[in-house]
């Protein structure tokens, strides 16, 4: 087993100005210098971890790379205010990029969407807060919702065609206390 050598303050640093900044090359020279392993580690003052950086800043290609090489306990890190990169990615209104967080293998899927920064905010609630549209649609499409709306089949229904494009009404509450309501119409929201 090959033992790395640890990064120095500078070298985090550096690695993450460049998940920043879109300098791949630089991501990956780290990685050949330190391993794979050293990436989920670094974090700045704030909590921020390279993920918090590549896909605060839309940088697809780093995330391309950095995901394979990452824990998948990375993606719910928070950083100090509680925010995780899909937040970051939801403020800054990057759909392939939360796409990739939500739908990474191993990761832990659509509950990211649930996780609440210490404003009071999930992703949703920040994509709703920004008036980003598309990925709040997205978001409420990926949600794990309620069982309660799923519609059941009893014994004289089994015969008969079943509607599977029911309405869902999901009313989201900000942390402001303000309800936002949204209609999933038939698999699309209206």
């Amino acid at each position: 087993m090959a033992t790395w050598p640890l990064p120095t303050d500078d070298d985090k640093e550096n690695l993450l100005l460049s998940c920043r900044y879109d300098d791949l090359d630089e991501v990956q020279a780290f990685v050949t210098k330190f391993g794979s392993g050293a990436l989920s580690t670094v974090r700045d003052d704030n909590g921020n971890t390279v993920l918090h950086m590549t896909c605060g800043n839309g940088h697809i290609d780093v995330l391309d790379y950095l995901l394979p090489l990452l824990s998948p306990s990375i993606l719910p890190a928070q950083n100090n205010a509680g925010s995780t990169a899909l937040h970051w990615a939801a403020l800054n209104q990057h759909l392939e990029l939360a796409q990739k967080l939500v739908h990474f293998t191993g990761g832990p899927g659509v509950d990211l969407i649930d996780i609440k920064n210490r404003a009071g905010r999930s992703p949703l609630g920040e994509a709703e807060m920004i008036g980003w549209d598309e990925g709040a649609r997205w978001l409420v499409q990926e949600m794990k919702l309620d069982e309660s709306n799923h519609h059941e089949i009893n014994d004289s229904e089994e015969d008969s065609p079943v509607d599977t494009a029911q309405d869902i009404e999901v009313e989201i509450q900000d942390a402001d206390g303000e309800v936002a309501k949204m209609t999933i119409s038939g698999g699309a929201l209206i």
